[in-house]
């Protein structure tokens, strides 16, 4: 399935690498619209159709019209507003965009699909990811690249620079199973070019971390946001419900605490017990709902293909 994911889009870049680049700028934005209205209706059919098989369906569609959709010049400024099953997320020195979003399986599950279309004033440059979750064995300890993508639907890019390594930290939630969701801290740096992503900067709390993954219930709401000011990753502390139940993630929730990672000359140290008197008072304000929107007010409760 991965594999078939990325023949898609290679063929649709082979296939409309002659697109026309004198096209008029009024036509350019119709023609823009045009495909924003299919994705709009292929995007709604994958997240709420309740056959498994036109989900997929209407998802691969989705891969390929979007692909040719980027094709089109200057695509990298139109914003896709009325498509809202997806997340579209800018790098803020506006250098790349992420275009991720997932399909849910009828087992509870889901697979994550995205692609990064950098900003290029020529002929698009895109890096289709694919999701490989279900092979890494170890998420916190690897490196993989745009092929092995440890999938998530990203809501938050905090750029970050070293004298070594320019990265990008990606938050983002990953939904799992029908007992538990995920939601994932991840590092994205590009090498000759092309993405990486992981990155051995995330230190204490009992290990060196390429990318921080959290695991907790369905049923359960977890905040995990980026507060600008003070440089600092923020976390609701998770914990199981007895103490009997510490080997099992899928039991998890908030305990009323927050932990975080603050960033301390290009790395991330581990805070324990952060004060939340002196945080912004706003909850999970990046919550996504694809059913309504990429992005919502706050809740409490989980729902069908919603995200915690």
């Amino acid at each position: 399935m991965i594999r078939n994911f990325l023949v898609i889009i290679a063929l649709v870049l082979l296939c409309n690498h002659s697109f026309a680049q004198h096209t008029d700028d009024g036509g350019r934005i119709r023609q823009l619209n045009m495909y924003q209205d299919s994705l709009k209706h292929l995007g709604y059919t994958f997240i709420n159709n309740d056959n498994d098989i036109n989900r997929k369906n209407a998802n691969y569609t989705f891969i390929k019209t979007l692909v040719s959709t980027l094709q089109i010049p200057n695509s990298f400024a139109f914003p896709f507003d009325s498509v809202k099953t997806i997340s579209i997320t800018k790098s803020p020195d506006n250098t790349f965009r992420i275009f991720s979003w997932h399909v849910a399986n009828d087992d509870g599950s889901y697979r994550f699909y995205g692609a990064i279309q950098l900003n290029t004033s020529g002929a698009l440059k895109l890096y289709p990811l694919g999701d490989y979750s279900p092979l890494i064995k170890n998420p916190e300890d690897s490196l993989t690249d745009n092929n092995k993508w440890y999938g998530a639907q990203y809501y938050t890019i905090v750029p970050v620079q070293t004298a070594a390594t320019p990265y990008y930290v990606l938050l983002g939630w990953k939904g799992n199973t029908v007992k538990s969701t995920k939601k994932v801290i991840d590092i994205l740096s590009f090498q000759n070019g092309k993405p990486v992503f992981g990155l051995p900067v995330f230190d204490g709390n009992g290990k060196k971390r390429k990318r921080v993954v959290f695991e907790y219930a369905r049923q359960a709401s977890m905040l995990l946001k980026y507060i600008p000011s003070q440089h600092l990753i923020v976390f609701d502390n998770l914990a199981p419900p007895d103490k009997k139940l510490k080997d099992k993630p899928e039991t998890y929730g908030p305990d009323l605490t927050y932990n975080g990672y603050r960033l301390k000359d290009g790395r991330w140290e581990f805070v324990d017990n952060i004060d939340m008197r002196n945080v912004p008072d706003e909850h999970d304000v990046t919550y996504i709902d694809p059913k309504s929107g990429v992005q919502s007010k706050p809740v409490t409760t989980a729902k069908k293909v919603v995200k915690n």
